[in-house]
C-alpha cells in the first residue's frame, strides 16, 4: 500500500473512513492528517497524490489513495469499494452525491463529515470542500459581494463541478448553504 508521506487532508479523510468502520484500526492508526501507520515493509509513503500516483504506478499490484480530482485528471485507475449496504461501488459524480446527500446539515456552521453513507449507491468515501468566512466583515459591499459568490458557486458553479473532477452538491446541500449564506454580514 502506498500512503501519503506528509501530512493531508486525503489521508484525514482516509483515516476517518477506516476507522468507522474498523475499531481495530481507529485504536491502533487512529484519524488524523498525519497518522502513525504500521511500520511494515509493504505500506511505503510518497508525498503528494503525484507521488502517491506514481509510486503505485511504478509498483506492481500496489494500491494507494489520493484526492478524486488528482485521479481523474491524471486517468488513474479507481476501485470501487464495498459501502455500508454491502454494495461495492465505483466513485463518480452520482455515487458521490449519494454520499453527500446523507449527510447530517442540522449543525450550525456546516463543518459535516460524512463517514459511512448508508444508502446503496453511495460510495463510501467522499467529503466536502468548504468555503470560508467571516460573518462580519463590517462593509456590506463585501458581504453583498460574497452572498452573491455563494449564490453563484451553489447555482451556475455546480455545473462546472463534474469538468473540474468535483461532486456537484445534492439539492439539500445547496439549500443549506443559501440558507446559511444570508449570514454573511
Amino acid at each position: 500500500m502506498v500512503r501519503r508521506a506528509d501530512s493531508s487532508g486525503t489521508t484525514f479523510v482516509f483515516s476517518q473512513h477506516l476507522a468507522a468502520i474498523s475499531e481495530r484500526f481507529a485504536e491502533q492508526v487512529g484519524v488524523g492528517t498525519s497518522v502513525q501507520w504500521p511500520q511494515q515493509p509493504n505500506i511505503v509513503g510518497a508525498p503528494r497524490n503525484d507521488g502517491v500516483t506514481a509510486t503505485v504506478n511504478q509498483t506492481p499490484g500496489a494500491i494507494g489513495y489520493i484526492e478524486y480530482f488528482f485521479a481523474v485528471s491524471t486517468i488513474a485507475s479507481m476501485a470501487q469499494l464495498e459501502n455500508a449496504a454491502g454494495a461495492f461501488i465505483a466513485p463518480g459524480p452520482e455515487s458521490g452525491q449519494a454520499a453527500l446527500a446523507g449527510a447530517d446539515l442540522a449543525g450550525d456552521d456546516l463543518r459535516i463529515w460524512v463517514t459511512d453513507p448508508d444508502d446503496p449507491a453511495a460510495y463510501p468515501i467522499a467529503t466536502f470542500t468548504w468555503m470560508l468566512f467571516f460573518r462580519q466583515h463590517g462593509n456590506e459591499r463585501i458581504a453583498a459581494a460574497l452572498r452573491d459568490f455563494v449564490a453563484w458557486a451553489m447555482a451556475d458553479g455546480q455545473t462546472m463541478a463534474d469538468d473540474f473532477g468535483y461532486i456537484p452538491l445534492p439539492p439539500a446541500v445547496i439549500q443549506r448553504v443559501l440558507e446559511k449564506s444570508v449570514r454573511i454580514q
